[in-house]
């Protein structure tokens, strides 16, 4: 089923130095066993569920929906639309996906098709080792994300089956009302996808993304390794 198909990794490393949501609790990481020691090695992770490259179940902000473990896998597979803004924003850290952005792209490429990943390049995955410029100052994030009219067409007019972008968050870091994630998708049952990486390397459609999403019991998210298959 590979053969001639490209594989492209979507997902920074969870460390240490992983850039976290202002205030949210660091992973930590502790040896438990040795090679020398016990004959195998092994650690206890512990972590906060919207650590690094994460999957948002429609719990995040909508109580009683969906958790991780809901999800059926096919919802996990799913064609990948990559809006690539990143030219048009440059450095600004309150840009966002507008209509015109959408209309552009279908004007570009087609209408997408529906029940896709819809993936937002902004290109602020090149801050992701300055956490100042990528998550914005102390009390006051800023970057890019979704605006809200573009999501909603998204959702409604086009039936999006999950958002994702290669910043902090959906929303943009400004708009600490959330309207996307609390008034629009996750509402809608969509999942989200947050700090990706390596957007530049999908083309606007015909790429496939897989979410390799721990299934949680109850959880509102989790650490995912997100992986592009290429025609």
């Amino acid at each position: 089923m590979l053969q001639g198909m490209r594989v492209v990794d979507l997902t920074i490393p969870l460390g240490p130095n992983t850039i976290m949501w202002p205030g949210a609790p660091e992973p930590t990481f502790e040896n438990l066993t040795s090679i020398k020691n016990d004959g195998y090695f092994a650690r206890i992770v512990s972590f906060f569920e919207h650590t690094g490259t994460h999957f948002d179940a429609p719990s995040h902000f909508i109580e009683g929906h969906n958790t991780v473990d809901k999800f059926p896998a096919e919802k996990l597979v799913r064609p990948a639309v990559v809006i690539d803004i990143s030219e048009r924003i440059g450095d600004d850290a309150d840009g966002e996906l507008t209509l015109a952005d959408v209309h552009a792209f279908e004007s570009a490429h087609g209408e997408m098709p529906h029940e896709a990943a819809i993936l937002l390049r902004t290109g602020w995955e090149r801050f992701n080792n300055d956490v100042r410029k990528y998550a914005g100052e102390p009390g006051k994030t800023r970057f890019p994300g979704f605006g809200a009219e573009a999501a909603r067409f998204l959702v409604e007019e086009r039936k999006a089956v999950g958002l994702g972008t290669d910043t902090l968050g959906i929303d943009p870091g400004y708009a600490t009302d959330y309207p996307v994630h609390s008034t629009i998708s996750h509402p809608k049952g969509l999942w989200h996808l947050e700090n990706l990486t390596n957007l530049s390397q999908l083309p606007p459609l015909g790429a496939w993304v897989i979410v390799g999403v721990l299934p949680l019991v109850d959880g509102s998210g989790s650490p995912a390794r997100v992986i592009a298959l290429l025609p």
